[in-house]
């Protein structure tokens, strides 16, 4: 007899973290067979809660990457000036691996590892954040910072200076050199002088020039 949707869910979330548990506990990736064993379900009831790897893996990092989701989203909700919420749109998640890099870094690292070899399947939250990114940017637009710049430019500026603090894989070769005060020194110097223009409405001078050769 087939299983509901809503049982399908269930089962799929308690896979997924059981999974997660296993890598902690093995010190190792999981493979599918490897799953389908240790789920308890038959080989052809589990296929029908997960098609592939692929699937299991997308179960897996929806409820890694769900306490991310949650404080973006919450963040850009929040009324604060835009400034503040840049900073704590990028805190925040910081945070998150942060605790878990200290908690246990090498079950961090594994995590990093599986999301470096399948990023394909996590690029969708990437593209997700960068939309959520540009709210903010747009926000900051209306205020008068970033001027002169497109969304898209100052998008990718954004997130080039910040890459540490996002790239969970940072805090594997970085550590503790990353830090809530330092983020806080790069946003406000991002608001100070991020434009394409000089003078006032600029919020900040452009004074060094590309080289040519």
């Amino acid at each position: 007899m087939p299983l509901s949707e809503e049982t399908r869910k269930k089962e799929r979330k308690r896979i997924a973290t059981m999974v997660i548990d296993l890598v902690k506990e093995r010190g190792s990736e999981i493979s599918f067979a490897t799953a389908q064993t240790e789920s308890g379900l038959s080989r052809s009831r589990f296929e029908w809660v997960f098609a592939d790897y692929d699937d299991l893996f997308d179960a897996v990092a929806g409820i890694w990457l769900a306490p991310h989701m949650e404080v973006m989203e919450k963040v850009l909700d929040a009324d604060l000036p835009p400034i503040r919420k840049m900073y704590e749109f990028f805190r925040k998640r910081f945070v998150i691996s942060r605790d878990r890099w200290r908690a246990d870094p090498h079950n961090f690292t594994m995590i990093c590892e599986m999301g470096a070899a399948n990023f394909e399947r996590v690029r969708s939250y990437v593209d997700l954040a960068d939309h959520y990114l540009c709210e903010i940017i747009v926000q900051a637009q209306a205020e008068g910072y970033f001027a002169g710049l497109e969304i898209d430019e100052t998008l990718s500026l954004i997130n080039q200076m910040l890459a540490n603090y996002t790239i969970p894989d940072a805090l594997i070769y970085l550590g503790d050199k990353l830090n809530e005060e330092k983020l806080a020194r790069i946003v406000d110097t991002i608001f100070i002088g991020l434009s394409k223009e000089a003078g006032d409405e600029a919020k900040g001078l452009n004074t060094i020039r590309v080289a040519t050769s």
